[in-house]
């Protein structure tokens, strides 16, 4: 009986239409997601005048939604090794999208909030997941570039927030904003039937049957009949899911990933919510800043494709710390200059030191670790630089009530920046899953140079 590695025949294959439904719904689910995360920032200007609430309540709420997300960053990671991870991101998704949806019908920043949190859980639940599935189905060559054009869809669903807001926030107000929220839960039984379930999960379970037929549409030349068997994945180990992620010399590079994951997300909330009552202080109107916010998720866009892209090549390490670099001196920048086409600029590139290098750090994280504890390693990542999203909006939001000037304030944010480019320079490659010696089968990235 010949027996196969299910990730072997995953990670020699070429790209088809299996791969590309995988792209495509996952892209939007990520799109939803950052459409949720960012409509609230497009939203704070007209609920602090409706309902009278000052800068500090406004980033609270913010920030009570990013703690939602963090416990659902690691409430749904774990329960992703129980459920799968294609159950979790439809669970999740129904959690976010119906929860935003009734946030339109809060009377007033109590139920509001509540509605939130609860979409927060959501949001922050199927990102991990998402993540976890997508890298496990990528061909290795293109895994860096496929997880982060994913992820490529948050910016999209930001910009979309941005737009959609600016057009009909003056006439109908800030409520259908988040009406179109509620769309994925039409779509729930095509993702359903489109999206598979983990190989290694399927296996893990016994399932032999359906990861044959997930096999075969991924490559339909391998001969997968009742004459072939699977090597048996690596057995869990008992202890703590967390504690694993310490283990094999792997401490330092998780504490790293995590503070990294961190700064980014200080950057990518205290943007998200503050962007553009920032440039409003700045000089700018509404409708303007808004189109900064789609602008900072362009350039996220270019820089997740560009990047990502060269990240496959050069390795992670090379293009996140001078993408944090570059982010950190545009912030700086932003708050000197008048000119619109500068700005605009300096605004994408800071899009790209974001969410682009968030988006790159996904794929980063999702490789380093083995397969039986990816979505763990993610979703505890995730959930630590989930925290940063909580501090972010209140404390941007307090920093606006100091009367500082526009340089002052974008100066402090590029803090994290820089914080977030030491991170990633102390994470050690060298003890990656994709790295370990006289390993066969390393379900990672290609060999790449360590430090």
């Amino acid at each position: 009986m010949k027996a196969l590695h299910a990730g072997q025949i995953i990670d020699n294959s070429r790209f088809r239409s299996f791969h590309f439904s995988i792209i495509f719904w996952c892209f939007f689910i990520i799109l939803m997601d950052g459409y949720d995360v960012v409509i609230y920032g497009s939203v704070v200007p007209s609920l602090i005048e409706e309902w009278n609430i000052s800068s500090v309540t406004a980033g609270a709420i913010g920030s009570y939604t990013a703690a939602g997300t963090a416990v659902g960053a690691v409430l749904f990671g774990l329960l992703a090794d129980k459920l799968g991870p294609k159950n979790v991101i439809l669970l999740c998704t129904v959690l976010f999208s119906l929860f935003t949806a009734l946030s339109a019908f809060a009377a007033g920043p109590t139920m509001f909030t509540v509605f939130r949190v609860i979409a927060g859980l959501g949001l922050g639940g199927v990102m991990p997941n998402v993540i976890a599935l997508s890298t496990e189905y990528a061909p290795k060559k293109i895994r860096a570039a496929m997880v982060s054009f994913i992820f490529c869809g948050y910016s999209i669903g930001a910009i979309a927030a941005a737009l959609f807001s600016r057009s009909v926030l003056p006439s109908l107000g800030w409520q259908p904003v988040f009406w179109i929220a509620g769309l994925p839960l039409l779509l729930i039984p095509f993702i359903a039937k489109s999206l598979p379930e983990s190989a290694s999960f399927l296996l893990a379970k016994g399932k032999k049957e359906k990861l044959k037929k997930v096999l075969q549409k991924i490559d339909s030349e391998t001969i997968v009949d009742d004459r072939v068997s699977f090597e048996k994945p690596e057995p869990a180990r008992k202890g703590l899911p967390l504690v694993k992620l310490f283990e094999k010399k792997r401490a330092i590079s998780t504490i790293m990933f995590w503070v990294s994951c961190f700064s980014c997300f200080v950057l990518i909330y205290a943007m998200n919510t503050w962007l553009p009552q920032l440039m409003i202080n700045a000089g700018y109107s509404l409708g303007s800043s808004l189109v900064f916010v789609a602008m900072m998720n362009v350039g996220a866009i270019a820089g997740t494709v560009v990047f990502g892209r060269m990240a496959d090549k050069y390795g992670f390490k090379k293009v996140m710390v001078p993408l944090y670099i570059v982010g950190a001196l545009a912030l700086s920048l932003i708050g000197l200059t008048q000119n619109l086409i500068l700005a605009y600029l300096l605004i994408g590139m800071i899009g790209a030191a974001s969410v682009g290098v968030q988006n790159i750090s996904n794929a980063f994280v999702s490789q380093y670790y083995p397969p039986s504890m990816r979505s763990t390693g993610i979703g505890a990542a995730m959930a630590f630089g989930r925290v940063g999203g909580i501090f972010a909006p209140t404390f941007v939001g307090i920093l606006l009530t100091l009367d500082l000037s526009s340089q002052v304030n974008f100066t402090v944010i590029a803090m994290a920046a820089v914080l977030g480019g030491i991170a990633v320079l102390l994470v050690q490659e060298k003890h990656a899953h994709y790295n370990r010696e006289g390993e066969s089968y390393n379900g990672g990235a290609e060999k790449k140079k360590v430090v």
